[in-house]
């Protein structure tokens, strides 16, 4: 397979993690008369797996105040009653509705105690990500996907924007060093997303109604691959770990007028 073709196929794949097409970047803003909303959850069922940690191995005093000398990569959180934190629930085809109301927390990234912080970020196609580090040492955001920067954060407090007009998805990490950071970042072609929180729980307001099919995403949990990798920066070789690809689970939903939808979704290791 052509180099074309592979990049053909990976933003193909994008789009459709994002519940869109790129004919959708004419979403429109109607009025609603008696709209519906779903709420859920989305819990975890069976064990829980090993996740990976590493160890803090870059200016420890502002990244480990805590001297915990090992950081989780938050790639799988669940709560003490089964409920997955930062899963992305959305509705796939939605042409036409409310207007965005993302929470601004999604769409402010920040760098603290070398995190990124919020984990998933949600913006809307064509908005603004603003990005600023808490941190008195070197930062970077580095970005693949269908928005590519990356960018230094050499001093705190200082708000980098940048516009992202592709919907799609975005992987974020640090290659300051900080080899732990990491987070996933939607561009959102309708407001119709929700991302859970430490109980599982999402809620999407003002749906017109209909019948729709709803995604639960989850960023995936497992390492496919580990690799020893010299870093220019810290002059060492530090691990860089390959999680495996994102997993989604579908669902139809109805939304009638004035009505709530509760739609659950039971997410596993296998």
């Amino acid at each position: 397979m052509s180099p074309t073709s592979r990049g053909t196929i990976y933003l193909a794949t994008l789009v459709v993690l994002a519940g869109t097409t790129l004919a959708q970047s004419s979403y429109q803003v109607v009025s609603l008369s008696n709209p519906g909303r779903i709420t859920g959850t989305v819990k975890w069922s069976g064990l829980t797996p090993h996740t990976p940690t590493l160890s803090i191995s870059k200016d420890p005093e502002v990244c480990d105040p805590d001297s915990h000398k090992v950081r989780d990569l938050e790639r799988l959180i669940i709560g003490p009653e089964n409920g997955v934190a930062n899963t992305v629930v959305f509705l796939k085809d939605v042409s036409r509705g409310k207007a965005f109301n993302f929470s601004a927390e999604r769409a402010l990234l920040n760098q603290k105690h070398c995190r990124y912080e919020p984990h998933i970020l949600l913006v809307p196609q064509s908005a603004v990500l603003q990005m600023k580090s808490s941190d008195p040492v070197l930062h970077t955001v580095h970005m693949d996907g269908v928005a590519s920067y990356n960018l230094p954060f050499p001093f705190p407090n200082q708000i980098t924007p940048r516009n992202m007009p592709t919907a799609g998805l975005v992987n974020l990490r640090c290659n300051g060093g900080h080899i732990w950071m990491n987070a996933e970042l939607f561009v959102a072609a309708h407001p119709y997303y929700a991302v859970t929180d430490e109980t599982g729980n999402f809620e999407l307001t003002d749906v017109p109604p209909g019948n729709y099919q709803i995604v639960a995403w989850h960023e995936g949990w497992k390492v496919v691959r580990q690799v020893a990798a010299y870093d220019v920066l810290t002059e060492q070789r530090v691990p860089h770990l390959t999680f495996n690809d994102p997993r989604t689970w579908e669902k139809n939903v109805t939304v009638n007028q004035g009505g709530t939808s509760v739609i659950s979704f039971l997410i596993s290791d296998k």
